[in-house]
């Protein structure tokens, strides 16, 4: 399965070399291939799709109503992108994706401190919109595994 192509709209390749694609859901979908894997930030519950997804309720200029379910949503998302193409999506694609790019960079290996300006940099420039929104990613870790 190709993963995605360097250049395609909305993608944000991280430090590690993984690529996840960000966009916002009022926009037509992208041209070439679709996901595999998608989450999806919203207030309520997405469509199907026609690919494996997971929903974080997440009302518009908000945090995910369940934060623990959030990083193990994104802890999943980042493990995928190594070997299958992931979309991280809300309805306009900044604010709620941005900050979960974020999360995603965190995860990557990226200070927490940096993460919202890594993303604004290779992203989009107004992505991750409101304080409560970067002090989430400042406060973002790895969900601890079970048993630890």
């Amino acid at each position: 399965m190709p993963l995605w192509v360097t250049g395609e709209a909305g993608l944000l390749r991280l430090p590690s070399g993984r690529s996840v694609r960000g966009r916002g859901l009022r926009e037509p979908m992208p041209s070439g291939h679709p996901p595999t894997f998608g989450v999806y930030l919203l207030g309520s519950a997405p469509p199907e799709f026609g690919w494996v997804s997971r929903w974080i309720r997440w009302p518009d200029f908000r945090l995910p109503g369940d934060p623990a379910y959030a990083g193990r949503v994104l802890e999943e998302a980042w493990q995928r992108a190594r070997t299958e193409r992931v979309e991280i999506a809300c309805g306009g694609g900044r604010g709620r994706t941005g900050t979960a790019l974020a999360c995603l960079a965190v995860l990557d290996g990226v200070p927490a401190t940096e993460a919202v300006a890594y993303v604004r940099e290779h992203y989009h420039p107004r992505a991750v919109e409101t304080p409560w929104q970067r002090r989430f990613v400042r406060d973002f870790h790895a969900p601890k595994k079970t048993g630890q």
